[in-house]
């Protein structure tokens, strides 16, 4: 709070705190090397709702249209994933969610389950509890002295990141997504109530063409 009894806004530090532009390459580069180095869990912050991921086949999947196929092909991910969580720190994520709930959302809320059961616990915060925070950036933080501002492009697409290293930026953070989990729903629990029972999303050709063209690529996921 600020003297005036103002609530303070941690995340709009973000924007103006100086850090080390990355490019898409780089920043897996020097993300990979950071998890692999540190020891405390991991905490990730994701706000928007339409993500752009053709390296994935299950997204593949669903964006032709083949909703089963493109739920198998998530549950698949699992014996990778429990793999990767073996050998790295546990990685908290904070989903917002808005409703009517979007196709990626939707598809994405089904591999966030498969994540947590494999061991990347995740927490679901509504929009409205974020509202007063927003335009919300992406974040993904390893300390209270290191974090990355994620970049995307118009489509959803990652474009590299932002490496933050300046405590009085990154600890108010990290404690506002520490906040935001405690107080947000298992991922599990949201999924069940509000995700399995819609029908499969409607992809238009009209969200097809929003985006770049897609080819089948190597797997990989988004931590």
């Amino acid at each position: 709070m600020t003297e005036q009894g103002t609530p303070v806004n941690p995340f709009a530090a973000v924007a103006h705190a100086d850090g080390h532009v990355l490019d898409a390459a780089e920043y897996r580069s020097w993300f990979d090397r950071d998890h692999a180095a540190h020891t405390e869990p991991m905490w990730k912050l994701e706000r928007a709702q339409t993500f752009y991921e053709p390296d994935v086949a299950s997204w593949r999947a669903m964006m032709d249209g083949d909703w089963a196929g493109s739920l198998a092909m998530a549950e698949r991910m699992a014996g990778t994933l429990e793999d990767y969580f073996r050998s790295r720190v546990p990685v908290r994520r904070v989903r917002v969610a808005e409703f009517p709930i979007t196709a990626y959302l939707q598809w994405e809320m089904h591999v966030l389950a498969v994540r947590a059961r494999a061991g990347s616990p995740c927490r679901v915060v509504p929009a409205a509890r974020v509202a007063a925070l927003d335009p919300l950036p992406e974040l993904v933080i390893f300390s209270p002295s290191l974090m990355y501002e994620v970049l995307y492009d118009r489509y959803g697409g990652c474009r590299g990141g932002r490496r933050i290293g300046d405590p009085g930026v990154v600890g108010p953070c990290l404690r506002a997504v520490r906040e935001l989990y405690t107080a947000g729903e298992d991922v599990l629990s949201f999924c069940e109530r509000e995700i399995a029972p819609l029908p499969p999303p409607m992809i238009t050709d009209e969200m097809r063409a929003a985006v770049p063209a897609y080819g089948h690529r190597t797997e990989e996921f988004r931590v």
